[in-house]
């Protein structure tokens, strides 16, 4: 079955362009890769993608694209039937894609209206080992949906775009994986929107070293340092200056597929945050509100 094997990036438009491009280079730690036609464009350190973020200013905060890889353009063109068949409506068809890093993919609107890309034979960027203390992302690790029939988004994932489950926290949360990590996409519910990306740290004193130098930026954390039960990843969240979430994380659990059984876990403060010892909650983090572009295919 062909299927999405990992994410590539997350393209957003947000007000005030300046600031969240400051944000990424300054701050979180990504480097920026180009800038033409009102686009900037960011790469990890420790990832292949050519970039993980992609900035455009727009008048509302809006997701642009999620972009997710696939391994042939068999299993893109694949894919696109899937999808169509699903019911989906596609924002363009499989083409050469224009885009710094190339390749071959489509782009459409999830059921919820949220715009994804699915994409292959993309351009490798230039990537490093990194190193103890860098304190900075190697890539992306995961994002968090919410849906208003989260249920139903769940079904969409596994059944249309080939992700396998993970775990369920209560019958609200889901962690969905398409490779060997515990999750890459995880769903809950409210309007259709984006809830967070969270990127991979070295380990967990890479995110504490990251998370002392955004308090030196006086960035405040407005959730962690803790350690999650689905997946055992630690986590620390941060909120960008257009109101996007990002996290920093660390030690997230590898799949056995031979073995893995999946787990429903009873929603309790010890579940959310083993550790107990940081600031805040989810209830401190943005709340959610429906996407700014649903079902507006951005420009570019």
């Amino acid at each position: 079955m062909s299927r999405v094997t990992d994410i590539r990036y997350v393209a957003y438009g947000v007000p005030d362009l300046a600031a969240e491009a400051r944000f990424y280079r300054e701050v979180w730690g990504l480097r920026e890769v180009g800038a033409e036609g009102g686009l900037a464009y960011f790469a990890a350190a420790g990832s292949p993608e050519h970039h993980v973020v992609r900035l455009r200013q727009t008048p509302v905060r809006r997701l642009d694209a999620i972009g997710l890889a696939a391994a042939s353009r068999s299993d893109v063109d694949a894919l696109r039937e899937r999808v169509a068949q699903a019911g989906c409506r596609l924002i363009f068809a499989p083409r050469v894609l224009a885009q710094p890093g190339g390749g071959y993919g489509f782009r459409f609107f999830s059921p919820d209206g949220l715009p994804f890309e699915i994409s292959c034979d993309v351009a490798r960027g230039p990537s490093r080992e990194l190193q103890r203390w860098e304190g900075i992302p190697q890539g992306i690790s995961h994002i968090v949906l919410h849906s208003p029939d989260h249920k139903a988004a769940v079904a969409f994932f596994v059944d249309v775009l080939g992700f396998r489950l993970s775990d369920w926290l209560g019958d609200f949360m889901a962690f969905l994986r398409c490779n060997r990590w515990h999750h890459r996409i995880a769903i809950l519910p409210g309007p259709p929107c984006l809830n967070h990306v969270a990127y991979d740290m070295l380990g967990v004193d890479d995110m504490m070293r990251g998370i002392g130098r955004l308090r030196q930026l006086e960035v405040n954390i407005a959730w962690g340092p803790g350690r999650h039960t689905a997946g055992n990843n630690t986590f620390s969240y941060f909120t960008t200056p257009n109101g996007h979430v990002v996290e920093y994380t660390a030690e997230l659990e590898e799949v056995d597929e031979a073995s893995w059984q999946a787990t429903v876990y009873a929603p309790a403060p010890r579940v959310m945050d083993q550790w107990g010892v940081g600031v805040g909650g989810p209830q401190t983090l943005p709340p959610a509100q429906p996407d700014g572009g649903l079902f507006q295919a951005a420009e570019v």
